[in-house]
């Protein structure tokens, strides 16, 4: 029997979300207010439209259902609305 292969996570290196920035793609563990929220998911996604792998990260977060977190430039929320469009797509 084989083992299912892995997905290739070999994008991560180049991600501009990696380092000094991390914090900005997912919720604090304390409360987040809407504002802050906001504020920082624009300045995430920021971040991600100039991230030379962005599209391989957002394949990834499809693929896996990743539940948290901000990912090729699209929020949870916004990542569960594309799947919920493109049913046969991951």
């Amino acid at each position: 029997m084989s083992t299912p292969a892995l997905p290739d996570r070999s994008w991560q290196a180049d991600a501009l979300c990696r380092g000094n920035h991390s914090h900005l793609f997912f919720p604090p563990s304390t409360v987040e207010r809407k504002e802050e929220r906001e504020r920082r998911e624009l300045k995430a996604k920021a971040i991600c439209s100039v991230c030379p792998v962005k599209e391989p990260c957002l394949d990834y977060a499809l693929m896996i259902r990743e539940p948290y977190g901000i990912w090729g430039g699209l929020t949870e929320a916004e990542r569960r609305q594309h799947l919920a469009r493109q049913p046969s797509s991951f």
